[in-house]
């Protein structure tokens, strides 16, 4: 059993981990998440202001132009032998899963999302979040943003085509359903606190 320390939080990750035992994990959840990909417990990188902010807006933005989808920031979503946490995902509002009293339940979603956003954080590793993306179109997301707040560009994941790339005064797909018309130089100008 090896102890991987991040901050001021440990966890005892055995050598071989299935999905079932990290779902059990004592933590998992605690700030920034775990998530479990390829039988390996891994922790999200910490978000930069960059990342906090994007994160917050896109889903004020989403919300505020829709009452059938929701957008919702890092909840977890177990599906196809993975348990990610992405940045945001966008999921139609009569599939949030609720309790007999009618509130969100804690475990998250155990299916693909419709619509995965992430942003990248500083130090983070573009091919493991593109990973993720590519994973919950496998198992039936719609869309996914690979949003680059350094290099101002949005790259655009749907199953079927090629990705596309979004900057300046190109308007950004949404699912079918959200009237959100957000250009990338609109967002990315959001990172701008002061004018």
């Amino acid at each position: 059993m090896s102890i991987r320390k991040r901050s001021r939080l440990m966890i005892a990750v055995p050598g071989f981990l299935t999905l079932d035992d990290f779902l059990k994990l004592p933590a998992i959840e605690e700030s920034p998440a775990w998530e479990y990909i390829d039988s390996e417990a891994m922790q999200k990188p910490m978000p930069g202001g960059k990342h906090s902010r994007l994160q917050l807006r896109l889903a004020s933005a989403m919300n505020a132009t829709t009452s059938t989808y929701e957008a919702l920031p890092e909840l977890r979503c177990t599906f196809g032998g993975r348990s990610i946490v992405p940045d945001l995902v966008v999921v139609a509002t009569e599939q949030i899963p609720v309790d007999d009293d009618g509130e969100i339940i804690s475990t998250g979603l155990e299916f693909a999302p419709p619509w995965v956003i992430e942003i990248l954080s500083p130090d983070q590793n573009q091919t493991k979040v593109t990973r993720k993306i590519l994973h919950t179109l496998r198992h039936g997301g719609q869309m996914g943003w690979l949003v680059d707040p350094d290099e101002r560009v949005v790259l655009v994941y749907r199953c079927d085509r090629l990705p596309d790339e979004f900057t300046g005064d190109a308007v950004l797909p949404c699912l079918e359903g959200i009237a959100l018309q957000l250009t990338a130089e609109e967002m990315f100008g959001w990172l701008r606190v002061r004018a």
